[in-house]
């Protein structure tokens, strides 16, 4: 075996545990999230309470994972890992004693927080662990197995509360073949596994300094490319299956829709990453390519039958699965090591405002007008972002040559 060979096998040993994190964040979120219905009823709890109580998890993810960014950059993003996946772990046993509803929202609370700490400090080592030549493939990777989990928690979720209640569903998330028992078991494996990387020095920044970096065009670019795409995929997951039952489509034509939506996205995202990597397309390219993609979706929401449907969850589906992993690779690519932590983390919250901005901006149009006109809405929108980008090019450069000799 060549010694290019070697190390590549061992780089994908310490990158596998950061996979896992992955999924285990989108699996537990998700599984529970899905079910939260049949208990807030049991418990005589209202819609307003439900929807409070699946805001408490995204809440915490917008609140801190800046904070456990930055944290991530002082102390060295191994540790915020472990903690994260430790403290995941043991607030998902919470919910096997979730007999009244203050314990359930104090351990929907604490995974929420737990994830906002595990996730950027995730993306900053698969950053740190890769070079530069294969960010977008590690990005890619790391998606595809979220996507998975996210597609895979509602499902098994699903089948445990159908089996045996909302009861089974919280033992299994406690036990070792659980939500729990993976982040417990992904916690141990990252610690054996996953190197060690020294947090780089900084030079010190101020305010001033922070605020220029963030309002500079290559993060918001990439930033502002994630938040739409995570909008349109909230929207697609949440509006897909209200689109189908007025075409006079089943659930399970609907959860079809969804469920190939899905796929989609987990599918192409190590396919996108390749692609940067080999030049075969640069990451502006790519970023407009899939707004441009996801945009052709929600317009297509007006074709009819289980047909339009489908090209629509297609669509988006392989448009947001473009963007994530090229965005996350631009972001590394420009951004100092010592600060990388801070810019998951920021970027991570662009993409906490977008899933909730989508729904409500689509579901506001759709209240005063269509839902159809909800998606044409949000698919201006993302189209703005690569016309905008373009425009601005073209006067730049036409600016340029203005002033050639």
């Amino acid at each position: 075996m060549s010694a290019a060979s070697r190390t590549g096998r061992a780089a994908g040993r310490q990158l596998w545990p950061l996979y896992a994190a992955g999924f285990t964040t989108a699996f537990g979120a998700h599984a529970v999230a899905a079910n939260l219905g049949s208990f807030a009823q049991g418990q005589g709890e209202s819609l307003l309470m439900l929807g409070l109580l699946l805001a408490v998890y995204d809440g915490a993810e917008v609140l801190l994972k800046p904070v456990f960014g930055m944290l991530a950059d002082r102390i060295g993003a191994r540790p915020v890992l472990l903690g994260g996946l430790v403290a995941f772990a043991l607030f998902s046993a919470c919910f096997v004693w979730a007999g009244s509803p203050a314990l359930l929202w104090a351990a929907r609370l604490g995974q929420g927080a737990a994830a906002a700490a595990f996730s950027p400090a995730a993306s900053t080592l698969i950053s740190r662990l890769n070079p530069a030549a294969r960010q977008g493939r590690a990005f890619g990777s790391y998606g595809f197995y979220k996507s998975i989990g996210y597609t895979a928690g509602p499902l098994l979720g699903g089948i445990l509360v159908a089996f045996g209640g909302l009861g089974l569903l919280f033992t299994v998330l406690a036990g070792t073949a659980g939500t729990a028992g993976t982040a417990a078991a992904v916690a141990g494996w990252a610690f054996l596994a996953v190197p060690a990387v020294a947090p780089v020095p900084r030079v010190r920044q101020t305010v001033a300094d922070l605020a220029r970096r963030l309002s500079d065009r290559a993060f918001l670019v990439p930033t502002g490319a994630l938040a739409a795409a995570t909008a349109a995929l909230s929207v697609g997951v949440g509006f897909l299956p209200l689109t189908g039952a007025a075409a006079g489509l089943g659930p399970a034509a609907t959860g079809a829709a969804v469920s190939v939506l899905a796929v989609c996205a987990a599918i192409i995202q190590p396919w996108a990453g390749r692609a940067v990597d080999a030049d075969v397309l640069s990451h502006n390219r790519a970023l407009w390519l899939g707004l441009a993609l996801t945009a052709a979706g929600l317009a297509a929401a007006m074709a009819p039958g289980l047909a339009g449907l489908l090209i629509v969850a297609v669509c988006i589906g392989v448009g947001t699965g473009i963007i994530t992993p090229v965005a996350f690779a631009s972001l590394a690519a420009v951004t100092d090591p010592g600060r990388l932590g801070q810019t998951m983390g920021t970027a991570e919250l662009g993409r906490e405002l977008g899933d909730a901005g989508g729904p409500l901006l689509v579901g506001a149009v759709a209240t005063a007008t269509t839902l159809t006109a909800g998606y044409g809405a949000l698919a201006l929108i993302l189209l703005a972002v690569p016309t905008t980008t373009a425009l601005r090019q073209v006067v730049r450069n036409r600016t340029a040559g203005r002033h050639l000799p």
